[in-house]
């Protein structure tokens, strides 16, 4: 672990300032890098990925907390869109994590990359439907939620690679979204960590220090770090603007996309 221990450091460097600057939570740079780490000290092959979602949402239980806040002191999360989409994250994102012990290595490797492709072109694009005028009804946000939350938990993200687009399409102005969707990877992080670290329990071969499927010393390195950068990026979000940022996104998604689909060949 100690030879590890600057990787973590600077995996959580790196996840922090992204979740500050694009409302991510830092799961997708978390998630193939954790996945990588672990591979490399020799962990159980049938579980890497099981145990990089894992410890990237648990991870979101911090820095969305630090994110959360820098974004609310610029008047960024809309607390109403909040409370309606909660209930269907928690249910969506618990039952995705308590499925996931029962799901292959390389199906979720697969899912999360072509999630990552889908993400980035549908930014970069600007792929959306017509807009609504005006947030759905608490059933509507609890639908949306619910597939957020699902999604998340199998690609160990904080939802905003969802929400952001989401809520843009309900016409928040996009750096509102971006906050709000920090908000949001609260729920997701806390919904996925109980769920993850449930159903690991009794799994054969994981290594000492985890928690279920979570890697407490990755864990403890990757969240000091990322709740002290967090608010550098969000800090940069309220100063560049919205096509900037837009391609940022579509880019670093499709390099750490194009990353996966290099480890898996």
């Amino acid at each position: 672990m100690l030879s590890f221990l600057p990787i973590y450091l600077a995996i959580g460097l790196g996840a922090g300032f992204i979740a500050g600057l694009l409302g991510v939570g830092g799961g997708l740079i978390l998630v193939p890098v954790l996945s990588w780490a672990y591979a490399h000290q020799g962990f159980p092959s049938d579980y890497n990925i099981h145990m990089a979602l894992a410890t990237s949402l648990c991870t979101i239980v911090f820095t969305s907390v630090s994110s959360l806040l820098a974004h609310h002191r610029h008047g960024a999360v809309n607390w109403q869109a909040m409370r309606r989409i909660t209930p269907g994250i928690v249910l969506g994102t618990l039952a995705g994590s308590l499925a996931a012990a029962w799901l292959p290595d390389l199906g979720l490797r697969i899912f999360f990359t072509l999630f990552l492709f889908y993400a980035a072109t549908q930014m970069l694009l600007g792929l959306k439907p017509k807009a609504p005028r005006q947030l759905p009804g608490w059933a509507g946000m609890s639908a949306a939620g619910a597939v957020i939350g699902l999604v998340s938990s199998w690609v160990g993200i904080g939802g905003g690679t969802l929400s952001v687009p989401f809520l843009a399409w309900c016409n928040l102005r996009f750096q509102e979204a971006i906050g709000t969707s920090a908000a949001i990877g609260l729920p997701i992080a806390v919904a996925g960590t109980v769920g993850y670290a449930w159903s690991g329990q009794g799994v054969l071969g994981l290594p000492e220090g985890s928690m279920g499927f979570i890697y407490l010393p990755a864990l403890a390195a990757v969240a000091l770090m990322s709740v002290l950068a967090a608010p550098w990026g969000a800090r940069l979000t309220h100063r560049l603007p919205v096509a900037r940022l837009r391609r940022i996104f579509a880019g670093l998604l499709y390099l750490l996309g194009l990353r996966m689909v290099w480890g898996m060949l």
